[in-house]
């Protein structure tokens, strides 16, 4: 994940979004369901905020790629490392050539 996107999803998880950081195995499941419930209401404002602006996308335009989608692999992780009883670590990663 990059940089922006990777903070503001450990945020809404109840992360602080330092880097390097880490959730412990047992403060997992709550930050899924923090991460949902911060997802679902920021869905909410989003979709209001779209039906006010311009009508259809095209092929030009396409839709951006929102932060429900782009949690999705995080969510996923934290799944497994749940059910595994892992910890999850990170930290800033050197930038694709």
């Amino acid at each position: 994940m990059f940089g922006v996107v990777a903070v503001t999803l450990l945020k809404m998880a109840g992360h602080s979004g330092t880097v390097p950081g880490a959730l412990l195995a047992g403060d997992i499941p709550a930050a899924i369901a923090r991460l949902k419930h911060e997802l679902a209401a920021a869905g909410l404002e989003g979709e209001s905020k779209q039906s006010a602006g311009p009508g259809a996308e095209d092929a030009d335009n396409p839709p951006p790629v929102g932060l429900r989608q782009r949690s999705y692999p995080l969510i996923q992780m934290l799944f497994a490392a749940a059910q595994q009883g892992c910890d999850v670590m990170w930290e800033k990663g050197n930038p694709a050539v």
